[in-house]
């Protein structure tokens, strides 16, 4: 990358010459070019997401949704910028430094009359772009993104809302974390604090005490045995909910009278920080047809980078290797990033189930645990497999594959319209408590927890642990399906178990009959993934320079 110059590079001064120059430390942007991929999703598709959201927000109410911080990585360098995914999913906008505010009604603002959005964006500028990348600024935002109405964000201190005419201001939990640039007079922490000064937001407000309100609405009376220890154990993580009256007055109440009384004396408040939270579930966990495009196209990439690595891998390679050589097929295929850190284990590492050091210089005999996926235009694919770098599975280590294949597939048959969220986890486990006591690796049902300690599906989307209520199982719904076994060292089982991890996850759509596994191009079985390994790489033959110190 090209570096600032050293003499803008120093200290105070650093800070001096950039503010005379209206320069600011680099943090990288999507550039607009005509030379771009074409295949982002498009102005209407936002345009119909806000409009959709906008139709089920409360009479009324105005909701707010600001980008996300610019985040520092060392000195003067930012890490790449990420947009916040319900603001991209609404907008399409990737630069920092944006609030977005919908109104349910039609608003006078600007000058402009029937405006119901408003987004406002960093301004162009010419010396900054020169370091930083272009901008689309106020024009671009209403040409490219179809915006209705668009700033700059240095007018939104000033912006004409009359906050206090609407019944209910709707948000997410706010950035609390946004660093605050002396010279940028409408960065993100300037954005929200002229947000909170002129919607009279209260110092003390909490979203966590909103949440708990809630919930004593929806659960209060209908199921208080189960939400008597979710409240306590809440109360104990949360300090604010130790002091709010009414989820005190909850946890008193010891009869359904006084629960009822309770429940029907909620406070009102204006600001409400869990409503937009739920529509945001509710439309998201659904994939449309537009988004289901790109969300193929980053698992098959995924896909086509685990066929390639197996043919690639050798056992006296290294996991830091091999996660390049994963990244290197999503570049290929142009996906901008990782959807999340790349986790690639050898042995004892595969049993830890966010390693993310991949350092381990020879991965060996030991089965190998890659679990990888490719970014495309913001959604991201979580794709796992686990191999052996020899090419051919152990005995002992192809008894615990073998379980857990078996254990996916019983998933499989959970995954259809109108099955619990939860079903698919209950079909894994039952086949690897059974499985792991037939192998003498457990004696009790209770302790497979001990060697399968996760959840076996979430949404996948803009986010690998997308936006959804976890409710029943709808046509559209995008899920991973990922049970694993992990023995680490020392674990009270026999040795010949030990560092053995092995999880297979795959990503799959629920579609009208049951279900579609888009990533079913990576091998999966004992023999599919020998035979993958069998075949010649184009690496076989790529030998760079050994480095000698």
């Amino acid at each position: 990358m090209l570096r600032t110059p050293l003499w803008l590079r120093r200290g105070a001064f650093a800070l001096l010459c950039l503010g005379a120059l209206g320069l600011e430390p680099a943090q990288a942007q999507r550039q607009v070019s005509n030379e771009r991929p074409t295949d982002f999703l498009s102005a209407d598709f936002h345009k119909g997401r806000r409009e959709l959201l906008r139709q089920q927000m409360p009479a009324g109410s105005v909701a707010v949704l600001f980008a996300s911080p610019v985040r520092n990585r060392a000195n003067d360098v930012s890490y790449i910028y990420h947009q916040h995914p319900d603001l991209y999913y609404l907008t399409g906008y990737t630069e920092p430094d944006a609030v977005l505010v919908l109104f349910k009604e039609p608003q006078n603002l600007g000058g402009q009359t029937g405006v119901t959005e408003a987004l406002y964006v960093q301004p162009r500028n010419a010396a900054r772009e020169m370091w930083t990348g272009r901008r689309i600024g106020k024009d671009g935002a209403k040409q490219q993104l179809g915006l209705q109405y668009t700033a700059d964000n240095t007018e939104f201190a000033a912006a004409p809302i009359q906050w206090s005419n609407f019944g209910q201001v709707l948000m997410l939990t706010l950035p609390t974390d946004a660093a605050n640039d002396p010279r940028n007079p409408a960065d993100l922490h300037d954005l929200v604090a002229s947000f909170r000064q002129k919607a009279s937001l209260p110092a003390d407000f909490s979203p966590a005490v909103g949440e708990a309100h809630k919930v004593i609405q929806r659960y209060g009376t209908a199921n208080p045995t189960e939400l008597r220890p979710y409240l306590t154990n809440l109360v104990s993580s949360q300090p604010q909910l130790a002091t709010d009256a009414y989820v005190q007055a909850y946890l008193k109440a010891d009869t359904d009278a006084d629960r009822q009384k309770v429940v029907a004396s909620r406070p009102v408040s204006r600001f409400d920080a869990t409503t937009l939270d739920e529509l945001l579930n509710q439309m998201r966990e659904v994939k449309t047809p537009e988004e289901l495009k790109l969300l193929r196209q980053a698992v098959r990439i995924s896909a086509v980078g685990q066929q390639e690595v197996m043919k690639a891998t050798k056992p006296d390679m290294g996991e830091m290797e091999i996660q390049g050589l994963h990244e290197y097929v999503y570049k290929k295929y142009g996906a901008e990033f990782e959807g999340y850190p790349s986790i690639v284990g050898a042995g004892n590492n595969a049993c830890v189930l966010h390693y993310e050091t991949n350092d381990k210089p020879r991965v060996g005999n030991e089965l190998l645990l890659m679990d990888c996926g490719a970014e495309y235009h913001g959604y991201t694919s979580d794709v796992t497999r686990t191999i052996p770098p020899t090419g051919k599975f152990s005995r002992e280590q192809r008894e615990i594959y073998e379980l857990v294949l078996a254990a996916q597939e019983a998933s499989f048959k959970e995954c259809k319209p109108g099955a619990e969220f939860q079903a698919p986890h209950k079909a894994a486990q039952a086949v690897i408590t059974e499985g792991l006591k037939r192998l003498g690796i457990i004696k009790t049902d209770a302790e497979v927890r001990r060697y399968f300690p996760h959840g076996t599906s979430h949404y996948l989307g803009l986010d690998v642990h997308d936006r959804g209520t976890y409710g029943p199982l709808k046509a559209g719904n995008v899920i991973t399906v990922e049970p694993g076994i992990y023995i680490p060292e020392g674990s009270p089982c026999d040795k010949k178990w030990w560092n053995i991890g092995v999880r297979i996850e795959d990503d799959i759509l629920i579609t009208s009959s049951g279900y579609d596994n888009l990533s079913k191009e990576a091998p999966r079985t004992v023999a599919d993934i020998e035979a993958m390994m069998a075949k010649p790489s184009a690496l076989d033959n790529f030998k760079l320079p050994i480095l000698k110190n």
